[in-house]
C-alpha cells in the first residue's frame, strides 16, 4: 500500500506538495484517474482519483475517508535528549514513529553534548516513517527546550488510578541510570501495568544522564523513576524501548 502526504485537504479536494507529487506522477508514473491513497498527517486516511498529475503540484478528488487510520490507543509524548551524533537521535525518531508516538520533544538537559537541535529533518523523517509504517498521523516534533522548562511547564501528579475516568490523569515517568536510595527506580513494565489510563509521558536523558538536580525537578513534579531493565542503553535505545513498552501495553 502507497502513501502519499497532503500538505492541505478541502472542499473534498487532496493537494500535494512538489516532493510528493514528483514521487506519484514521475516516479510511480500514476495519471489523471488513476486511484491513490492520501493521508492528512492528522489521522486520517484518504481514498481519491487524482484530477491533475502535475509533477510539481498534484491534487486528487476524495472518495472515502478512514479516520484514526493506523492509530493506537494511548498518547505518547517522549521527551528525548538529541545525541551527539544526529543520526542516533533520527533513528530514534523513525523508529519510535513506526511503533507509535504521539509528540517528541527535543530536550536539552544539563549534561547534554548538543546544546542546539533543528527540527526540520526530524520532522522529514517522520512523515517517511509515517507513510512506511501505514499511519495517517505524522507525530509533532516539537522545538526544543531545556529540560528544567519542560519540567517547569508539564508538572502535575502522576496519578495510579483504579477508578473509572482515571484515563484523564497522565502518567510521568522519568528513566535516569543513578539508583537514589529515598525514591527507588520501577520497572516500567510493571508501572505501566499498575496504570489504567492512556496519556503516557517519558524522559530519556543525554549521554551523560540527567543531571541530580534535573531528577529532583522531575520527582517534585509528579514524575515516577523507572529504570528499562539490567541492560545500560545508549539514549536512543532507552527511547525506543520505552516507546515499545508503552506499545506492548496497549496491544
Amino acid at each position: 500500500m502507497e502513501l502519499f502526504y497532503a500538505y492541505d485537504v478541502s472542499d473534498g479536494v487532496c493537494r500535494l506538495d512538489a516532493e510528493e507529487s514528483g514521487h506519484c506522477v514521475r516516479v510511480l508514473r500514476h495519471r489523471t484517474g488513476d486511484e491513490i491513497d492520501v493521508i492528512d498527517g492528522l489521522g486520517t486516511l484518504y481514498h481519491c482519483a487524482l484530477v491533475d498529475d502535475s509533477v510539481k503540484g498534484a491534487s486528487a478528488r476524495v472518495l472515502s475517508g478512514v479516520p484514526g487510520f493506523g492509530g493506537h490507543p494511548y498518547r505518547l509524548t517522549i521527551g528525548c535528549c538529541p545525541t551527539k551524533n544526529n543520526d542516533r537521535f533520527e533513528w530514534f525518531v523513525e523508529k519510535a514513529t513506526e511503533v507509535g508516538v504521539d509528540r517528541i520533544v527535543p530536550l536539552i538537559g544539563d549534561r547534554s553534548e548538543r546544546r542546539v537541535y533543528k527540527t526540520e529533518r526530524a520532522g522529514r523523517i517522520a512523515l517517511s516513517a509515517t507513510k512506511q509504517s501505514l499511519k495517517a498521523r505524522i507525530p509533532e516534533i516539537a522545538e526544543p527546550v531545556s529540560v528544567k522548562d519542560f519540567l517547569r511547564t508539564d508538572g502535575g501528579t502522576s496519578v495510579m488510578p483504579e477508578g473509572p475516568g482515571s484515563d484523564r490523569a497522565p502518567l510521568r515517568l522519568i528513566a535516569y541510570c543513578f539508583e537514589d536510595e529515598s525514591v527507588p527506580r520501577r520497572s516500567i513494565k510493571e508501572v505501566l501495568e499498575a496504570y489504567d489510563g492512556t496519556d503516557v509521558r517519558v524522559l530519556i536523558g543525554p549521554e551523560g544522564d540527567f543531571s541530580p538536580e534535573e531528577a529532583q525537578l522531575a520527582l517534585s513534579q509528579g514524575y515516577i523513576p523507572v529504570h528499562l531493565g539490567a541492560s545500560r542503553l545508549r539514549t536512543e535505545t532507552a527511547a525506543v524501548t520505552a516507546a515499545t513498552a508503552v506499545y506492548l501495553r496497549y496491544l
